[in-house]
């Protein structure tokens, strides 16, 4: 009877051991999966603090003499609403001397500067009929792909003028349409744009500048000192700014908003496959991936083959991706 307790209790013993084997392996098992470096996908390119895009509304000519070169001086680009029904045909033939002719247009498309979409003949799109409002957007979108050789993934509302019905047509095929705006203009002073870039980076927000005139024409500056200068500024915290064109960063918050990231280790290899599912036709963008992990010495990062650049900082390493690329594969050492 003491021998068959004996036994009882020994067996118990061991069941109980047993369940703490397995409790305890799985919690080493949890540990391990938690272990190495936090992988995320940047708020915004670089891994910045906020974003803006500079927008110019209805192609003046003073956007290709003089905004798109004080731009790239500081490695800028912008974007261009058009209205094609105003784009000078001919730059040696000009209907308006102050306006951009499609010549224009597209050397600064292929300088790196975003032509959109501002409707053809810049009605208020509230106030016409819908069918009208297909024709002023299609018609436009139809002229810039002919004549920039680009397609226009953007729109900006004439007038800033738009309920339901119109934002549904303008966002067909569209990566975004402007919505937002901040007016930069007559009525800006240093202080004024200072304070707006101030509170960007405190709120981490994307600011969509609206600029018309320079020089002349519809809310042109005093001077326009005031807006080189700003670029200045801004280009002095190029760290903690990113500059992009309206579609750059539209397009990287839809990606980042709605990708995922399946993480698995294999041996010393982190693989991180991204799954985006938005039309890849539209949302091509590169994100920034953001490895979180103290004094990296050594980091290879590869996708599709490739050898990704990576940016290796005291805290973190960073590199841009392919969101409808492959699997990523991260060697840390």
């Amino acid at each position: 009877m003491k021998s068959n307790t004996s036994m009882l209790k020994h067996l118990k013993f061991i069941i109980t051991l047993i369940g703490f084997s397995l409790v305890y392996s799985q919690w080493i098992e949890a540990q391990n999966k938690n272990e190495g470096p936090i992988i995320r996908v940047a708020k915004y390119q670089g891994d910045r603090e906020c974003a803006i895009s500079y927008t110019y509304d209805d192609g003046m000519r003073e956007h290709y003499t003089l905004v798109a070169p004080e731009m790239e001086k500081r490695g800028f680009r912008g974007t261009f609403w058009v209205n094609g029904i105003s784009v000078n045909e001919e730059e040696d033939n000009e209907k308006d001397t102050t306006r951009v002719s499609w010549a224009n247009l597209k050397e600064m498309a292929e300088r790196g500067h975003e032509i959109s979409n501002h409707g053809w003949s810049h009605k208020n799109l509230t106030k016409i009929t819908l069918e009208e409002v297909r024709t002023e957007i299609k018609k436009n979108d139809s002229i810039i792909l002919e004549k920039i050789a680009m397609p226009s993934r953007t729109f900006c509302y004439p007038f800033n003028a738009r309920n339901d019905e119109v934002v549904k047509i303008a966002m067909e095929n569209r990566v975004w349409t402007r919505t937002k705006q901040y007016a930069i203009g007559s009525r800006s002073t240093p202080e004024k744009l200072n304070q707006w870039v101030d509170s960007l980076i405190i709120n981490t927000d994307w600011g969509v500048g609206m600029t018309h005139g320079i020089n002349y024409g519809y809310d042109a500056f005093t001077s326009p000192n005031i807006l080189w200068d700003h670029f200045d500024k801004v280009k002095s915290l190029q760290d903690k700014v990113w500059v992009g064109t309206f579609r750059e960063v539209a397009a990287y918050i839809e990606e980042r908003n709605h990708i995922q990231l399946d993480i698995r280790k294999e041996d010393k290899i982190w693989l991180v496959n991204p799954v985006l599912k938005l039309d890849w036709r539209l949302f091509n963008e590169p994100l920034t991936m953001v490895i979180e992990q103290e004094n990296i010495r050594k980091i290879t990062v590869k996708q599709d083959r490739k050898k990704l650049p990576v940016r290796i900082l005291p805290d973190k390493a960073m590199f841009d991706f392919n969101p409808n690329g492959g699997t990523i594969h991260i060697n840390i050492k």
